[in-house]
């Protein structure tokens, strides 16, 4: 297995390192192709969250394209890949398959258990597929992740302890504040994670909720959805004053709330939560007066909402469909050895067939179709015990070994079996299951 992962996330680099790595949404076909160009590259995906930056893999060889992939995040990032590297974390093989499905359930997220990862995966993998950097592979490996997460999700109890960020943030939130209910809140940004906040606060009941978003419309038909109100961001200053709560969620590069638009509160306190990567505020207005700023740093230190007997079932289910993917990954790849088996014994009956065709030209068409059958039947009864066997042992440990026995015994090209891999075309793209 060649499956390699290159990436940095919240927990291996500082907020500003994964602000200057992460890949902007128009930025990423872009990126996925220059990966996919490199020579010692097969196929790619690439996830880049808020709080991850990660790419998947299928490699040649390993430590050239270790060194390709850093490279180009490096240079994306603005960052030397003398300055990026401590901040990247690389696991091959298995380990890429564990930490993939582990990504799946949230097992690796900044809220443990929160579920926006899986539509983010998915989200990745059909990228790939319409760019055409995934193939066989990182379709399997993908698809099942996706599985391994729906079923940690619904299997145990970390779907409902670690629903989302916004979760923690609010929580965070009514600690200084006291009950939502009471307040007045800003969400700025009405792309899908401030949709996800106005939700999460209409259902926590807040008093009053403002939308605000440089597309008004797009803020109006938000703020509806819960009988709150649209505005644009030209009206952020005031609406700021008058909202005990701001959230700011927006995909912008730059800095949206200047320390000068939060105007003295007298005594007044005002919580401010940037979910956004690259951050919306700026962090000078921790130190105004009457003002609580979090940022996804602070969330981190709140810690995750989910116990350990459900990070531990969860856990188990990875390690659960880890052992039985890499054992079907064993088994896939012993069947181009039995395949070229079976042609090799096919040509050896074409060609024994042909001989006794020239020695008894007077066989009739019903005696010879006869004793073709005949050979034919007792050859596949002698490959059919060692031919499912094999494919047994593959998914053993050391199971490569059973196939490589093999090609030695019956005298297999290796070039003859890898012809069958290579006439393989790709499953069609379809829905995660």
């Amino acid at each position: 297995m060649s499956v390699l992962v290159v990436g940095l996330s919240h927990r291996s680099a500082p907020v500003t390192v994964l602000e200057r790595a992460s890949v902007p949404s128009d930025a990423l076909r872009a990126t996925i192709e220059e990966l996919y160009g490199a020579e010692t590259i097969s196929e790619v995906l690439l996830v880049s969250t808020c709080n991850r930056i990660e790419v998947y893999a299928d490699v040649a060889r390993f430590h050239p394209a270790v060194a390709e992939i850093s490279s180009v995040l490096a240079r994306h990032a603005g960052i030397p890949v003398s300055e990026l590297a401590p901040n990247l974390y690389v696991h091959f093989a298995e380990a890429a398959v564990e930490h993939m499905f582990t990504v799946a359930c949230g097992l690796d997220s900044l809220v443990v258990g929160e579920s926006q990862i899986l539509g983010q995966l998915r989200s990745a993998y059909a990228l790939g597929t319409e760019v055409g950097s995934v193939g066989t592979v990182l379709h399997d490996l993908a698809q099942t992740a996706l599985h391994v997460g729906k079923r940690a999700h619904a299997e145990t109890g970390i779907d409902q302890a670690g629903a989302s960020v916004v979760a923690v943030a609010l929580n965070e939130a009514a600690r200084v504040l006291g009950p939502l209910g009471e307040q007045h809140a800003l969400v700025v940004g009405a792309g899908s994670m401030g949709a996800l906040t106005t939700a999460t606060l209409a259902r926590a009941g807040a008093a009053d909720i403002v939308v605000a978003n440089r597309s008004l419309p797009r803020a109006e038909r938000v703020a509806a959805a819960v009988g709150g109100r649209g505005v644009g961001l030209d009206r952020l200053p005031a609406e700021i004053h008058a909202a005990d709560l701001v959230i700011t969620s927006t995909g912008s590069a730059g800095i949206v709330i200047e320390a000068e638009h939060v105007i003295a509160r007298h005594g007044r306190p005002l919580v401010i939560l940037d979910l956004a990567l690259p951050r919306d505020v700026d962090p000078a207005v921790a130190a105004l007066p009457d003002v609580t700023y979090v940022d996804l740093d602070g969330l981190r230190k709140a810690g995750a909402m989910v116990s350990d007997a459900e990070v531990q079932a969860a856990a188990d289910i990875v390690a659960e469909e880890l052992a039985e993917h890499l054992a079907e990954q064993q088994r896939l790849a012993v069947a181009p050895t039995v395949t070229a088996l079976r042609a090799r014994a096919n040509q050896v009956i074409d060609g024994e067939l042909a001989r006794l065709d020239a020695r008894l030209p007077d066989l009739g068409p019903a005696e010879r179709r006869a004793v073709g059958d005949a050979v034919r039947r007792a050859v596949e009864k002698l490959l059919h015990a060692p031919t499912v066997r094999v494919k047994e042992l593959a998914a053993t440990p050391g199971g490569d070994q059973y196939a490589a026995a093999l090609r030695e015994l019956f005298d297999l090209d290796q070039t003859t079996v890898d012809s069958v891999v290579a006439v393989k075309a790709p499953p069609s793209p379809r829905e995660s299951a």
